[in-house]
């Protein structure tokens, strides 16, 4: 029972319905299938699914042979050996723990100091009791808004098939747009209610940013609209970068006059100083507006491309079920032509619960999910979600409180009283708290989305551990992101549609361009934009490795291709982890002082081989989970 619970708490399923339905198919009945296969006591085999594609070439399981119970011992041990490895040197006893131990604070478990020394997660883990009661009174304060207003009575028609089919389909498209007016009238003041909470007199700021936005779309003729709209917001990711969010002592300081300095020698002030003083819970919109540029350019494209299907509904030509869309068809086909307002522009963007952090969720898929509530949102389903979320948090806690390997990084202290293996496994340490702080805030908003009927995608698909591949590892990793990015910048640049040579070239420009982007979105440094350049440059070598050893040719020497893409795996997975320190931790000066502390002796470069040969290790292991999946009946891709 316990073991059955627990497959089901960290089944596909239950962290995102995306990864068990395909794309193309409609929720409601492939969400049924799929329950129906997980209560089976066997696994759907090769693939053969009413809603699913059958899988090729899928391999039999090796879980029980001799060669993969030595490696899940392989990775017992060494894991065993690389928590070890961190937690010594985080000891007291160490000869640098003076020397950042001014990082650590106290912790709640008993006779441990913590380290929260990382800014970014510090100021989500002080905040999350008070965002917690706001992810409570939330859906509270909508179900008494709705029994106020009698959403009851719209709420539950649906299509229907039968003599009266078309009386009821417009019955039920009434009720939809009554449904959408509903929730936005209620999102609407929220939205006001919350940023006016976090950004005090910024929230004008914000506001005067998304009109002019939203006149791009709704004023320039509609040739110039994408233009400009990249350039509008790509420029306004500069504009906050270099003007520090706009503060109205600055702006107004030009039409007014400063208030005289006092005899005490206080700097010069005016009504913009008095302005700026009220800046809410988090003064510094601009570090978080980024999130909201991308739901300004979906905005603007999706109503873009909505002006070339107003001649026919495109549900209604394919004959499609509006409450029961696939995801590709909540995400292309058009909202209508009047939900491109400034009123639903305004509750989409500012949305609360995705509105700090994301996920990313589409114009188009958002009104389809305002108008229907969305199959895949089940009382049970989001309940194991929400566990796994607590779960999370509970293994973040217990590693800053044991594992120190963050403010050791901050300090930069005497490298030479690390061995090579200290300081190679302290590097990846340092990635699996990158990975854990962006998961845990991520998977709290989409929790809250959850709770509110609004089904945004999951944006840690693997463990950070569970990667191999440079491609697989951006689809996976921030996947909202990735899913936007595909459908705004990479398919219009023209992607890698063209075949033979050209197609490679073609995809490698629009690698270029998009990882750049990615970087100047994070933020405008040049170890960013390194790290985006980084991330194309080593993408090369899988392209040009799956060009000179495609599967095709491997089918009858599965066991020597296996073994093959292992070795080629292991160079993948050091060159993400390059990437990832010199973008988001160490940048290139630390990167190399690091460098030069594993390579610089012979003990060293032995303990590179033996941990490629553990990663060779690992790297199998990754392989079987996705044929695991395979048999299953799921190819996640990535």
């Amino acid at each position: 029972m316990w073991l059955q619970y627990f497959r089901q708490l960290y089944s596909l399923d239950t962290l995102d319905t995306r990864f068990v339905v395909p794309a193309t198919a409609p929720p409601k009945e492939a969400l049924e299938e799929a329950r129906l296969d997980s209560e089976r006591t066997l696994p759907v085999q090769n693939g053969q699914s009413k809603n699913r594609k059958p899988l090729d070439n899928i391999q039999p399981s090796r879980w029980g042979t001799l060669e993969f119970s030595s490696y899940v011992l392989i990775i017992g041990v060494c894991v065993s050996l690389m928590v070890k490895s961190v937690y010594d040197v985080s000891q007291e006893s160490h000869p640098n723990y003076s020397k950042f131990a001014h990082e650590l604070s106290d912790g709640w478990i008993p006779g441990r100091k913590v380290d929260d020394s990382d800014a970014q997660y510090s100021g989500f883990r002080k905040n999350i009791p008070y965002l917690f009661i706001v992810v409570l009174l939330h859906p509270i304060i909508r179900k008494a808004y709705d029994f106020f207003w009698g959403a009851h009575m719209y709420t539950q028609v649906r299509p229907s098939t039968g003599p009266s089919q078309l009386t009821m389909g417009l019955t039920a498209t009434a009720a939809a747009d009554a449904r959408l007016n509903q929730r936005i009238s209620f999102d609407v003041p929220f939205s006001v209610v919350f940023l006016a909470a976090l950004h005090g007199f910024s929230t004008f700021k914000i506001v005067a940013i998304l009109y002019l936005n939203y006149s791009i779309a709704k004023r320039l003729p509609r040739k110039y609209v994408p233009a400009a709209t990249w350039g509008f917001n790509v420029g306004i990711l500069f504009a906050n970068e270099m003007c520090r969010g706009y503060s109205y002592a600055s702006i107004l300081s030009v039409f007014l006059p400063a208030s005289p300095v006092s005899e005490k020698r206080q700097p010069a002030t005016n009504l913009g100083s008095t302005l700026d003083s009220y800046g809410g819970l988090i003064p510094r919109w601009e570090v978080l507006f980024n999130f909201t540029v991308l739901r300004l350019i979906s905005f603007n494209m999706d109503y873009y491309w909505s002006v070339n299907s107003r001649a026919g509904s495109p549900i209604e030509k394919k004959q499609l079920d509006p409450s029961n869309l696939s995801e590709r068809d909540r995400v292309t086909i058009p909202a209508k032509a009047e939900d491109f307002c400034f009123r639903n522009y305004f509750a989409y963007t500012m949305y609360s619960p995705l509105y700090l952090a994301g996920p990313i969720v589409t114009f188009n898929d958002y009104m389809s999910q305002l108008r229907y509530r969305p199959h895949s949102i089940t009382t049970k389903r989001t309940t194991l979600y929400a566990i796994r979320f607590v779960v999370v948090v509970l293994t973040m806690e217990v590693m800053i409180h044991f594992l120190y390997m963050v403010a050791i990084f901050k300090v930069r202290p005497d490298w030479t009283q690390y061995t090579p293996a200290q300081l190679s496994i302290l590097g990846f340490f340092n990635l699996k708290h990158i990975w854990l702080k962006l998961l845990i805030p991520w998977r709290f908003f989409r929790l809250w989305a959850l709770l509110d009927g609004i089904d945004p995608p999951e944006n840690m698909v693997r463990c950070m551990s569970n990667n191999y591949s440079v491609m697989q590892f951006w689809r996976g990793w921030h996947k909202s992101f990735n899913k936007w990015n595909l459908r705004y910048l990479y398919i219009p640049l023209g992607g890698s549609v063209l075949p033979g040579i050209w197609g490679k070239v073609r995809a490698i420009f629009s690698y270029l361009v998009v990882f750049t982007f990615i970087a100047i979105w994070h933020d405008i440094q040049l170890r960013l934009l390194m790290w985006g350049w980084l991330i194309t440059l080593f993408v090369l070598p899988e392209i040009f490795a799956s060009m000179l050893f495609p599967a095709r040719k491997w089918r009858d020497s599965p066991n020597a291709y296996r073994f093959i893409c292992g070795v080629g795996a292991v160079g993948e997975v050091l060159m993400l982890m390059v990437a990832n320190l010199v973008g988001f931790a160490l940048g290139l000066d630390g990167l190399n002082d690091l460098m030069k502390g594993i390579m610089g002796s012979y003990s060293g470069l032995a303990f590179l081989a033996v941990a490629c040969g553990a990663l060779f290790v690992g790297v199998q292991i990754m392989f079987e989970i996705r044929e695991e999946e395979k048999r299953n009946g799921i190819n996640m891709k990535c």
